[in-house]
């Protein structure tokens, strides 16, 4: 009896494997690499992929990374809290859920600078600001920031989310105090500050118009300028300006937590972000290693073309492995690179020599999509229980990356010739999302990216 058991439970064990072999031969399909995770190339389940004649565009590419069969693809563990933190996650359960989401475990790194940090502080505002209606206090004091911090970190991975959050994002308790703002009481500050002119200018903004207008940012520094210089002599003088600046820049934390108590956490989340991607888009976050291999095959006269579009394509590939960045920021990256490669006597326009394009300075998904741009507006990755993370991507723009030269001038998002949409809108004509930035059509795919146990 002992035998006939145990055979019959090497079989059970044995026609499980073989079921389990044939469900993931089935469904994982042919997988390509990108960075150090695996994909599988698949359409959407849920669409039925319209007949694309030759001369249109191809059908989007879809990468998918199947969840490990050895755990759920999400946490929803029942954190376990210190107690000793006043702030009501429940009053921003949702923008707890997109933040999860944003910076999920494995993707966190890499869409920091665009997707993952901008909410994490936009979440932190608004939950201080929510609590505030309860509290009447616009800060917490440097024991509770503490606690809190830790305690929203272990909420936010209870689902999902990477546990090094803190330290990706560079935020700290002292983020969640009043720094050297000396006004932190709701009533202060409403008795000091023209709150009706600053909802007006806040409520709503649209996020390409803002950024150029600053009518919320204006709003935001005169009330924050306020409270910050309320109590400061006129004695000091210019000698005061530093200190000046580094109080008026904490007193914007605090109006920003006032304009989360007075909006709907949706609201007030949407206007954090639109507000931080008008300063993400202006600058390169990129890291510019040593140029000199670079210098030395395309340096003054260039003798051999192979071997300078060799060196600069294995520089730009190492640039390739820091983040993903917006078109707007791989615009200012091909531009301060070509600045940088100029001033090492670098004078031939190498990135039309070698066919370096925007989509180059951004994080690469294998070799058969290329690179991935996110667009330049306020936009959060997704998840959905079948198909997994998702976020926003073009993976069809073929431009050019801008050689600077001394008639060269970066495109003005801000340029009123230049039609900006406040969102991107799907068109009839091609398969997507289009969305027309400094005049460049840019066709938008989805990439859904699924986390898988190596």
């Amino acid at each position: 009896m002992k035998g006939l058991l145990s055979r019959s439970f090497l079989l059970q064990i044995t026609v499980f494997l073989l079921v389990l072999l044939l469900f993931l031969n089935k469904s994982l399909g042919s997988p390509i690499r990108v960075a150090k995770y695996s994909f599988s190339m698949t359409t959407k389940v849920d669409v039925q992929p319209p007949t694309v004649p030759p001369s249109t565009q191809p059908q989007p590419l879809i990468p998918l990374l199947a969840p490990s069969l050895l755990r759920p693809f999400t946490n929803n563990s029942v954190p376990k809290l210190s107690g000793l933190c006043s702030l009501n996650f429940s009053g921003a359960q949702d923008t707890m859920t997109t933040t999860a989401t944003d910076c999920w475990t494995s993707f966190a790194p890499y869409l920091a600078n665009v997707v993952c940090c901008p909410q994490f502080d936009a979440m932190l505002v608004t939950l201080i600001g929510q609590s505030s209606k309860y509290s009447g206090v616009l800060a917490l004091n440097t024991t509770h920031a503490s606690h809190c911090l830790s305690d929203v970190q272990k909420a936010l991975v209870s689902q999902g989310a990477n546990e090094d959050l803190k330290n990706i994002c560079s935020v700290h308790p002292t983020n969640l105090t009043e720094a050297s703002c000396p006004v932190v009481f709701v009533d202060e500050f409403e008795s000091m500050v023209d709150t009706s002119r600053l909802l007006t200018a806040c409520r709503k903004i649209d996020p390409v118009n803002e950024c150029c207008d600053q009518v919320c940012q204006n709003a935001i520094h005169y009330a924050a300028r306020k409270i910050a210089l309320n109590d400061m002599s006129n004695s000091y003088g210019n000698h005061s300006l530093p200190g000046q600046t580094a109080r008026i820049n904490d007193c914007k934390n605090i109006v920003l937590r006032w304009l989360a108590s007075k909006l709907d956490p949706s609201t007030a989340n949407s206007l954090f972000r639109g507000l931080s991607n008008c300063n993400l888009n202006k600058v390169c976050p990129l890291v510019f290693p040593n140029v000199t291999s670079v210098v030395n095959e395309c340096g003054n006269l260039i003798s051999n073309k192979t071997a300078c579009c060799t060196a600069i394509k294995s520089y730009v590939s190492s640039l390739q492995e820091q983040s993903f960045v917006t078109n707007l920021q791989a615009l200012k990256c091909a531009v301060s690179l070509g600045k940088k490669l100029q001033k090492e006597n670098i004078s031939k326009d190498v990135y039309n020599l070698c066919h370096i394009s925007l989509k180059d300075f951004s994080l690469q998904v294998g070799s058969q999509v290329s690179g991935c741009l996110l667009p330049s507006l306020p936009s959060d990755a997704t998840f959905d229980e079948t198909s997994g993370i998702g976020f926003i991507c073009d993976l069809n723009d073929n431009i050019v990356a801008p050689w600077p030269s001394m008639s060269y001038l970066l495109p003005s998002s801000c340029n009123r010739t230049t039609k900006l949409p406040s969102l991107p809108t799907a068109t009839s004509s091609q398969n997507g999302l289009l969305i027309n930035t400094l005049v460049l059509p840019l066709l938008f795919t989805s990439i859904l990216l699924l986390k898988r146990l190596l």
